[in-house]
């Protein structure tokens, strides 16, 4: 306050100045503008005269909005950067640290920008005016550019996550020992990409938005907003009709590196991350995303697929959910023992209570085929377990080795890769051969685990690009596409 007050107080005596010059050349010009005209009137040379004054009214008029222009330009010249009175690149860089080893690219006159890498970093400060700027200063030494800060307010300090822009040629051990340096503590780093550059408000909508459409990308959402993390949907009953046990309470419960929230299905979804522990805005995040999975209730996406088999039947692919279940019962039954027990490894106790657990969104997602008379006769499931994602197909009797299970799988491998999975697995028996072909005909790479007769085939995503379409893809004819396998 006090440097503008001085700075306008200095800029008062030259606008009077101004003011008084101005007048007198106001009363100058009148008392020429009248000798000129006595002068032109009486004297024989007024004609020189006259011409005379015209050219030196030009002349000034000229030299006026010359001096003007170069007046504007050196008003409006950008002040050299300053920080504290010196420049900033005068500011040292710390002993050791990258700045004070390296010269970039700009420097040495080559023009290229220097590689750089994006950092997230996580680190706690003391809740103190100045902590956070002194951390800052230290980033700005290293030629680190931050793009975006988020604070996190803790009962013994603030928890300041960033994400950075940082010289390549900085390892995350020099970014720790720096920050520490500043002030840091519990200071976590890790690689992150272009995805990480939308700002968090944007970014928790877009994943309210998905969980608003389909209520199975709850457990998804979740993950992606809390970055690394293991979600687990525990059921208040066991498939034994068992209580579990867990039912945590409608506010949630926050246990340093564990939430729990309360599922609106029943049960709790726990949410695990031992690398680092969750914030309070954190859980308040995730708590917001299950209550609006909560308020919006039982949804899935409406599209269906209409598919044309060999011999001419036309069967409809569709997402599924809770539901179905009378019609997954019914398809059940119609099944063979040696189906069932392919499918599940040995006799299902209570079909009800086993296919609903399937059927709900909160364990993965399922697809659905049906005939043209809407009759059910094929389920292909997609189960988050924890970090890894299995897949599960059952096909009725009647409609086997018609190509209906390599369709599901295809689909459910594609659902798999857009939402991020690394890879799937399915469990079945060696003797299993369809379930076994439908697996190789994906061409990825798979890995094979035989124990007691049971087969874990892992097929790996993103080691391989995806397969040439299987299904010829024909003209859309009523709102649904049709295929022909």
């Amino acid at each position: 306050m006090t440097d503008v007050t001085s700075s306008k107080s200095a800029r008062r005596p030259h606008h009077w100045r101004h003011d008084l010059i101005e007048l007198a050349a106001l009363f100058t010009a009148v008392v020429v503008a009248d000798t000129i005209a006595k002068t032109i009137v009486k004297g024989p040379d007024g004609p020189y005269l006259l011409v005379f004054s015209a050219i030196t009214l030009v002349a000034t008029a000229a030299f006026h909005t010359w001096w003007a222009r170069r007046r504007s330009h050196a008003d409006h010249a950008p002040p050299a950067a300053h920080t504290g009175g010196h420049p900033i690149t005068d500011l040292p860089a710390p002993s050791g640290s990258p700045a004070n080893e390296r010269e970039t690219e700009t420097e040495r006159g080559s023009g290229t920008p220097a590689e750089t890498t994006l950092w997230r970093m996580r680190t706690t400060v003391a809740d103190t005016p100045g902590s956070l700027a002194a951390l800052c200063t230290v980033l700005a030494r290293l030629d680190v550019d931050i793009l975006t800060l988020q604070t996190h307010p803790l009962a013994d300090g603030t928890v300041d996550e960033f994400l950075l822009r940082a010289p390549a040629a900085l390892s995350a051990q020099a970014l720790a020992r720096e920050t520490a340096a500043a002030g840091g503590r519990d200071t976590w780093t890790e690689r992150a990409d272009t995805h990480d550059l939308v700002d968090t408000p944007t970014r928790v909508l877009g994943l309210a938005t998905r969980t608003a459409l389909d209520a199975a990308e709850l457990p998804l959402a979740l993950r992606q907003l809390l970055g690394r993390c293991t979600l687990h949907s525990v059921p208040a009953v066991s498939l034994t009709g068992r209580p579990t046990g867990e039912q945590a309470p409608v506010e949630g419960v926050l246990e340093e590196t564990v939430m729990r929230l309360r599922d609106p299905h029943g049960g709790t979804l726990i949410v695990e991350r031992p690398y680092l522990p969750f914030t309070p805005t954190e859980f308040a995040r995730a708590r917001a995303l299950v209550e609006l999975d909560a308020r919006l209730g039982p949804r899935v996406p409406r599209s269906q697929d209409v598919l044309t088999l060999p011999e001419g039947n036309e069967i409809t692919v569709r997402r599924a959910d809770q539901r179905d279940l009378a019609a997954a019962r019914a398809m059940h039954d119609r099944c063979s023992a040696r189906t069932l027990g392919l499918r599940y490894h040995g006799p299902v106790g209570d079909a009800d209570r086993y296919l609903d657990h399937l059927l709900s969104p909160r364990f993965g997602r399922t697809l659905a085929v049906q005939t043209a008379s809407g009759r059910l006769v094929a389920l292909g499931h997609l189960l988050w377990d924890g970090d890894e994602t299995e897949v599960a197909l059952l096909v009725e009797d009647d409609w086997q080795r018609r190509g209906i299970g390599s369709e599901l799988l295809g689909r459910l491998v594609a659902m798999a890769e857009e939402t991020g999975c690394d890879s799937v697995y399915a469990v079945t028996q060696s003797s299993n051969t369809g379930m076994v072909a439908a697996m190789r005909a994906l061409n990825l790479p798979l890995d094979y685990q035989i124990e007691e007769g049971t087969l874990v085939i892992t097929a790996r995503l993103a080691s391989a690009p995806r397969p040439a379409a299987r299904v010829r893809q024909e003209q859309p004819r009523e709102g649904t596409r049709r295929a022909e396998r």
